[in-house]
């Protein structure tokens, strides 16, 4: 007997109206992820830094980073699709990681972050195409137009946790070389490895539970807008 082939194999060629959108969405994530890194260079040449210094600065937040990686899973299957990376970029359970990483994003930004700092201007602009335009248009895609989730394992959630922890343990030895943090709850100069440790699988736990739910939902889209 000939093994079935992988879920993937099944999706259905995209629309042209997927492919617009895809094409649409792609282009406003890499102008947020373009603008905040011109800002981020701007304002380190301000304070004095170099332009080294502003882009470690700009590669040190779960934000700028998933907001790239979303900008690679809308883009390298769509111009690269042949290539090891499209092929890697267009798979569902990299898709969903990104999903669920962006959509926490979001949720994060809102509930733990939003009312530490008032971006004005431009940085008002790219603030809110980071953390809810994104989050909300991406999430919205994935369930839409992403194909082959029917076919994702229980699993997926739990494995799609190596990219936060691997975050996390970057974070921590930026933090230990550059001296600070990018964020205040993993700040361990000021809350200490118990605490770090405690905020972060918390926010670990609320991964793995959005996760799920972003399973369950992928699977009742997919059967609603492709047919049982």
């Amino acid at each position: 007997m000939n093994p079935s082939p992988p879920p993937s194999a099944h999706a259905a060629r995209p629309t042209p109206a997927e492919r617009r959108a895809t094409f649409s969405l792609a282009l406003l994530v890499w102008f947020a992820v373009l603008l905040q890194l011109v800002l981020s260079l701007r304002l380190a040449l301000a304070g004095g830094q170099s332009a080294l210094q502003g882009l470690v600065a700009y590669l040190g937040y779960f934000t700028v980073l998933t907001n790239i990686l979303v900008a690679l899973v809308l883009t390298l299957p769509a111009v690269a699709a042949g290539s090891s990376w499209g092929r890697f970029f267009a798979r569902a359970p990299v898709q969903a990681c990104a999903a669920i990483s962006i959509v926490l994003v979001g949720l994060a930004y809102h509930f733990l972050l939003r009312n530490i700092w008032d971006p004005q201007g431009w940085q008002w602009l790219a603030d809110v195409l980071l953390h809810y335009a994104v989050p909300v248009l991406f999430g919205l895609y994935w369930l839409g137009a992403a194909p082959g989730k029917r076919g994702l394992r229980w699993w997926v959630p739990l494995a799609a946790c190596a990219y936060p922890l691997a975050y996390f343990a970057y974070a921590l030895v930026r933090g230990v070389w550059l001296g600070s943090y990018p964020y205040p709850f993993i700040d361990v100069n000021a809350l200490g490895y118990a605490m770090v440790l405690r905020n972060a699988a918390g926010l670990l736990g609320g991964f793995v539970l959005v996760g799920f739910l972003f399973l369950g939902a992928g699977r009742w889209a997919e059967r609603v807008l492709r047919g049982a």
